[in-house]
This record gives structure tokens, sequence and C-alpha cells, in this order.
């Protein structure tokens, strides 16, 4: 079927259109560019006016933006913010009716491999900008690429709710926000604790609860000490009332909080209070559902430490 006389100043459009036909019609790998030209109604050179292969006619929408991304994070943009403006006002386009399409079109190859090639271009993008702001390579370059992942990630899930079934600027704020970045001054959050009987409290920390040994140093006169990872770090302040409140929900109110309660994030908060307790840990309450449907437990641990170990709710 030939559409010639379709008007030149849809041309980008229209060649988009002829090529997800084509796709659909008689397979990626079978449609050429001059394919596209007939069907589209344009000359070839107006093909390469607009697009510098036919894998680009579908990534051209997403492409553009991804390149202001890029310019502005040269510029020093702020990298969430800047990732999240990709989304905004994006409506589905060829690249979401490729995706849903992949098998039938026959380009699943070719589209991970162009995704991929635009995520690592992302990714690059991202890491230079945290490392001019001060990151090490190493911690930039990993948060670089799942900050280029969380984007892709989140175009396939718009893609696979179906055109216009939902908006990608939600879901890509959701898949963002699962990156784990300190983006202000203060790269960590390290508590520093004396520990009397420190084989104890090491035993404890790193084998029973399970908290990975990150580095460890010794010095003249028997100094010892281990750095354990925690995971993600944060820093929870609360007034009073807020304790108090805390207090009224987690414990049977016979274990007010300690100035400093450190809370730890667990798969399963009674399994894990009841495997401390064994370990020697003091149970100061027992497992309960708070009222946020998290579950959690309170116990005395090594070193005079208040733990809440916290278990987040699955739906």
């Amino acid at each position: 079927m030939n559409r010639v006389g379709r008007p030149r100043a849809s041309s980008r459009h229209t060649l988009a259109e002829a090529a997800c036909e084509l796709f659909l019609e008689q397979g990626y790998d079978a449609t050429s560019v001059a394919d596209i030209t007939r069907r589209a109604g344009v000359s070839r050179s107006s093909f390469f006016n607009y697009f510098a292969s036919k894998a680009d006619v579908l990534w051209s929408g997403l492409d553009e933006r991804l390149d202001a991304a890029t310019a502005a994070l040269g510029a020093g943009a702020a990298v969430r913010e800047t990732l999240a403006a990709i989304g905004d006002d994006f409506a589905p386009d060829h690249l979401a009716l490729a995706i849903i399409h992949e098998a039938a079109m026959g380009l699943a190859a070719e589209l991970h491999r162009e995704r991929a090639v635009r995520q690592l271009r992302l990714g690059t993008a991202v890491t230079g900008r945290l490392v001019g702001d001060g990151r090490a390579p190493l911690q930039a370059e990993v948060t670089g690429s799942a900050y280029a992942g969380a984007v892709f990630a989140a175009v396939w899930a718009w893609a696979g709710d179906g055109p216009g079934g939902a908006a990608l600027a939600p879901l890509l704020e959701s898949a963002l926000s699962a990156v784990p970045d300190a983006a202000g001054p203060v790269r960590q959050l390290r508590l520093v604790v004396r520990a009397e009987r420190f084989d104890e409290a090491l035993e404890f920390y790193r084998d029973a609860l399970g908290m990975p040994q990150a580095a460890a140093y010794e010095a003249e006169g028997g100094a010892r000490v281990a750095i354990l990872d925690a995971g993600r770090a944060t820093l929870e302040l609360a007034n009073p009332a807020q304790v108090g409140y805390i207090d009224a929900v987690e414990t049977d109110g016979d274990a007010p909080s300690d100035p400093l309660r450190i809370g730890l994030e667990v798969g399963d908060a009674d399994a894990a209070a009841s495997a401390l307790v064994r370990a020697g840990a003091q149970l100061q309450a027992s497992a309960r559902v708070t009222p946020w449907r998290s579950v959690n437990a309170r116990l005395r641990a090594p070193a005079g430490l208040q733990l809440t170990l916290f278990q987040e709710p699955t739906a």
C-alpha cells in the first residue's frame, strides 16, 4: 500500500507510523529504510533528515528528552529533578507501541540493545555529574547506573500499562525514589558505639544480626574497631510527643525510648527478634503490628544499645 502525498509537515510522525505498520506486518529485520519511505510517501533523503537509522524511528521522542537531561546534567542540574523531568507530559508514542509488540514486530533483541546503549549514556552523564559534585568515582558510577536503570525500568513499566493506561511521570518518580542516594553533603551516617565487651558485641552484631564487616582496624595498646555495614542509613528526628506515641504503640509502656534508639529494618521482625534473644539480647517488646502496618519489636542488645527491629509492609 503506497501512501504518496502525506503532508511533509508531519513527515517525522508519518515515518514512525509507517515503520511501526511495517514492523508489525513483515518484521523489523525484513523492513528496510526504503520500505519505510515508500510507505510514508517521502524520499530517502527526508528519512535521514530526521533519523540516523530505522531503530531511531522508535526512539526519537524519548531521545529528545534524554538529550535534554544529559545537557542539563552537564550544566550542573540536580540529578533527581532532571531525571524526573523526562516524564513530564510524555504521551504514549511509537516506542511504547514497540515495547508492547516487540515479539510481533521481531525487534526484541534490537530494542533491548538500543535500550542498553541509551541507558549506558544516561548513566555516564549522571556519573559525571556526581563526580563533579565530589562523589568517589566508584560510588558515583554505581549510583549513576542505578538512576539510569530506574528511568528505563519506568519507561518499560509505563509502556506495559498500554498506551494511555498510565502517566510516565508518577512511575518515574517512584522508580527514582527506589535509588538510595546521599544527595546532600553528608555521604554516610555512622554510629560510633563504645563496646566494653568488644568481642561479644562484634559476635552479636556481625554474626547473630548478620551485618557484614566492611572494615576492621587495630592500633597500639589493644585498640580495635570494626565497621559493620547496616545498609541504607537515615536519621530520624522525633519530638517528645512523637517519642511518647511510638513508645505507646511499640511497647506495653514499660520500655521507654532511650535518647538514641537504633532502628534496623529486617525481613521478619518476629523471627529476627527471637534469634537475637537467643544470641543474648533482652526482649523489651515483642513484635507487633503498628498503625502504619509495619511490624516492630524492641530489644536491649550488647553494648547497651536499644534496638527496634522493623519489618515494612509488603503491600
